[in-house]
């Protein structure tokens, strides 16, 4: 079942196509809107009136507040340090890794096909530009763009 029975879904939740994504253990918003072929892992959170655009991944650890955009495509991670195995070859389990937080804060857009790595936040109002990877916390109404991001203007200079 692509929407398990443990997905927390709060008032009026859109989702396009529920047949085409996979949420579990998650919780969404009240007017959030979940396009095509999105995943949303357990321990993810999405606010109200977000939309989160198709074939995008939000992952355990992932915070969305109100009101954010996530454009088409966009990765988030959430362990800096991946691997299958141990050093002795056997699978890693739960206890093997160390999930790290990672948090958008209200008013945010997230470009296309941005990738988001673990441990970060953006700032309220923020702007991440299609295809950046952004590394480090993004400020407050900052405009980021590049691999990895870099902050180049402000949203409130530029509309």
């Amino acid at each position: 079942m692509p929407i398990s029975q443990n997905v927390t879904l709060q008032g009026e939740v859109t989702i396009h196509h529920p047949d085409l994504v996979n949420l579990y253990g998650c919780t969404v918003g009240d007017g959030s809107k979940i396009g095509a072929f999105v995943e949303i892992q357990k321990g993810a959170a999405v606010g109200e009136r977000c939309k989160i655009s198709s074939h995008s991944f939000v992952c355990e650890g992932v915070t969305i507040e109100d009101e954010v955009f996530v454009g088409h495509g966009v990765m988030f991670t959430n362990d800096r340090f991946p691997r299958a195995t141990n050093p002795d070859g056997s699978a890693q389990t739960d206890a093997d890794w160390t999930l790290e937080l990672t948090r958008v804060k209200r008013r945010a857009s997230v470009g296309s096909n941005a990738t988001i790595v673990c441990g970060v936040t953006i700032g309220e109002g923020a702007l991440v530009a299609a295809g950046a990877v952004v590394i480090r916390d993004v400020p407050d109404y900052a405009i980021v763009a590049g691999v990895p991001a870099k902050v180049v203007g402000d949203v409130r200079e530029n509309g």
